[in-house]
């Protein structure tokens, strides 16, 4: 089943890695958030990782949305993904629903179980048993957005109904796409996955193909179906220069995803590109590379990272531009207004 006849949406993902001090990377994510806007992005997508600069900058990702919020006023703005067994789920909806509130009912939420084990271990909980508090502690949630009572009496203030319609399940596997789809959630799908040992050399597509099918199986009658995918996608006006980029990036990153089960069958850097499930070049190239991934038909936002090359600032930003230009508009996306800037960022070299 495609989705071929529905518009596309177009989102921009960041886990705040800029090469700066914490509060400059809130800055120049917030700077990349509104020209993504400004370029029509239909979404904006923030990760949540706790105590680990080296693997995202925002532990409080409803904080840093409000932020943006007052500084934008028609991108949707989400959380990709609030690791929800390590948060209070009664404080989670309740920072929810005023963000929603102060965002003109702007907000996402995408949640998971994820989180490094030693975060788990931190907060005081034993990672072994996420799944159990993930399920727990969202049906916490949803109830007290529907106006659900605490033991005791009280309810939320303010109640939140919709946002139970703007739930996101994030998932590597068939039974939590399942799990998405019985809720009537949406489903979030990840830029790159770990191959089973089974199956080393299984494409993304592979693994996801089936995570999409399980959803779709299990979505109620008449639920439209929302499946985001997640890709690394860097564009630039040269392909030398994203791909020095590139090698800068991915071979500072390699030997960690190489432990989490990515089989890299050579040091040659198109090797780690393809190995990383990375998209990286010239609109064309990048174009050639996104036509062999036959999960986008299917999915109803596209959202792309920059992550893990994580190029400079200003590259960033005319990324999002050439995505909105170039990228995008092939892939089914069509930008709501005609009237994109002219303007291009300046390149510093």
């Amino acid at each position: 089943m495609t989705f071929s006849s529905h518009r596309k949406r177009l989102g921009f993902f960041t886990r705040l890695l800029d090469e700066a001090s914490a509060g400059e990377r809130y800055r120049l994510a917030a700077e990349q958030i509104i020209h993504a806007e400004r370029y029509g992005f239909d979404s904006a997508w923030v990760a949540q990782h706790h105590f680990h600069e080296a693997e995202g900058g925002l532990p409080s990702p409803l904080v840093f949305l409000s932020h943006v919020a007052a500084r934008t006023s028609t991108i949707r703005l989400g959380t990709g993904i609030i690791t929800l067994p390590l948060e209070n789920p009664v404080r989670v909806a309740e920072d929810a629903a005023v963000l929603d509130l102060l965002s003109g009912g702007r907000l996402e939420i995408g949640v998971g179980t994820g989180g490094t084990p030693s975060s788990f271990t931190a907060f005081g909980l034993d990672s072994a048993g996420r799944s159990e508090i993930y399920d727990r502690h969202l049906a916490v949630v949803r109830s007290a957005w529907s106006g659900g009572r605490f033991e005791g009496g009280d309810s939320l203030y303010p109640a939140a109904p919709e946002l139970n319609d703007r739930v996101w399940q994030a998932t590597f596997s068939v039974g939590g796409g399942i799990r998405a789809g019985k809720a009537g959630d949406g489903l979030m799908l990840s830029r790159t996955q770990p191959r089973p040992k089974d199956a080393p050399h299984a494409t993304l597509p592979d693994l996801q193909h089936p995570i999409i099918d399980a959803y779709l199986g299990a979505l109620p009658e008449g639920r439209e179906p929302r499946i985001v995918a997640s890709r690394s996608l860097f564009v630039a006006d040269n392909r030398d220069e994203a791909l020095r980029f590139a090698e800068k990036g991915l071979r500072r990153v390699v030997a960690d995803f190489a432990a989490k089960g990515h089989v890299i069958p050579s040091d040659s850097l198109a090797d780690i590109i393809a190995a990383l499930d990375t998209h990286v070049g010239t609109p064309e190239d990048v174009l050639e590379s996104l036509s062999r991934d036959t999960t986008l038909p299917r999915v109803t936002d596209l959202v792309f990272q920059v992550h893990s090359v994580d190029p400079p600032h200003a590259y960033i930003l005319r990324s999002i531009e050439l995505i909105a230009s170039k990228v995008a508009p092939a892939l089914g996306w069509q930008d709501p207004a005609s009237n994109k800037p002219e303007k291009r960022i300046a390149l510093v070299r």
